[in-house]
């Protein structure tokens, strides 16, 4: 009997000691990754997910450089910049960059603005360099800025992007095959600053992206000036890339007073992505702090679309971090 009853406390004996093992073990590897930087350190971000790897990408220096993760949490910076100015028109003001691969031409192209206009290069690889094949803007005699891809089903590639006509105005445009130019007879006002919410600071609305699901085209931007702690998110509706667009009226969607923002001040900017699993997510900048614009910082959260189409922006942020 006592030989019988001593075999579980042998046994929980050896559970603990494994557990704490365990306990050992994990927090060695934690110390293994030596954190460089607290935060993603980059605004007007934008996120690639390929081959089971992301990369960001977004404002910071001249030029721009390409953070790379496997779990959206530690990033590493890569040590080439995706874009180096020397392989651009332009020469300042590097902004908002957004990388796509492109199946048809088995290429990546970046979109961004430099100098406030529009310009694209392309790269066999997401890490580049990315080039442009002749240093000039999209459009030459127009000042644009904020330049977001999306080809349609059909195999159309339309361009949304910003002009300044009457503040910060979102408009779209059908592009040439070779995704160098656009069709100007196409331009089409997508959208202004209208609404309450997006004229706190500013008549600005900026930022564009594009999804679609199923029959609905989503565009999804921001509004009020960069430097508002009230900037903003929000999305409106169509039933082609053309428009009309119909604001969504529970806007805006993610803002520093809503829960999915944990406190963060001026949410915005950003760009949603397909992560690994298949689900939706929203990449976005904040500012410093309440006194401190700069530096800005990239977050991540988790985007919902409900069964009768409404996207909303939910969850706990993910924190990235910057390992070595």
């Amino acid at each position: 009997m006592k030989i019988m009853t001593s075999i579980p406390y042998r046994l929980i004996s050896i559970i603990c000691l494994f557990f704490i093992l365990s306990l050992y073990c994990n927090a060695n590897d934690d110390k293994s990754i030596k954190i460089i930087e607290n935060e993603l350190p980059i605004a007007d971000p934008y996120l690639l997910f390929h081959n089971g790897k992301y990369y960001a990408y977004g404002t910071r220096i001249d030029g721009f450089e390409v953070y790379i993760s496997d779990d959206l949490k530690h990033w590493k910076r890569n040590k080439n910049l995706a874009l180096s100015p020397q392989d651009s028109w332009g020469t300042r003001w590097f902004w908002a960059p957004e990388v796509y691969y492109v199946t048809a031409k088995k290429k990546f192209y970046m979109f961004y603005s430099v100098d406030e206009h529009i310009c694209v290069a392309s790269s066999s690889s997401p890490e580049g360099p990315f080039i442009q094949e002749e240093k000039k803007p999209i459009i030459a005699n127009e000042k644009g800025i904020d330049s977001s891809l999306f080809i349609d089903d059909d195999g159309t590639p339309y361009l949304f992007y910003v002009r300044f006509t009457d503040g910060n105005v979102i408009w779209m445009a059908e592009m040439s095959n070779d995704l160098q130019s656009i069709k100007a007879e196409t331009l089409t006002k997508c959208m202004s600053a209208s609404e309450p919410w997006e004229k706190k600071q500013a008549t600005v609305v900026e930022g564009p992206s594009i999804l679609k699901r199923g029959n609905t085209y989503y565009l999804i931007y921001s509004a009020n000036h960069f430097e508002s702690q009230d900037y903003a998110v929000g999305y409106a509706t169509a039933s082609s890339p053309k428009g009309p667009w119909k604001k969504y009226s529970g806007n805006p969607i993610l803002r520093r007073d809503h829960p999915s923002a944990s406190g963060l001040l001026c949410t915005g900017h950003g760009a949603p992505f397909i992560s690994a699993d298949g689900g939706y997510k929203y990449i976005y900048h904040a500012h410093a702090s309440s006194t401190s614009v700069a530096p800005r910082t990239s977050y991540i959260n988790d985007l919902a679309i409900s069964p009768d189409g409404v996207i909303s922006i939910v969850g706990e942020p993910i924190r990235p971090l910057i390992v070595k």
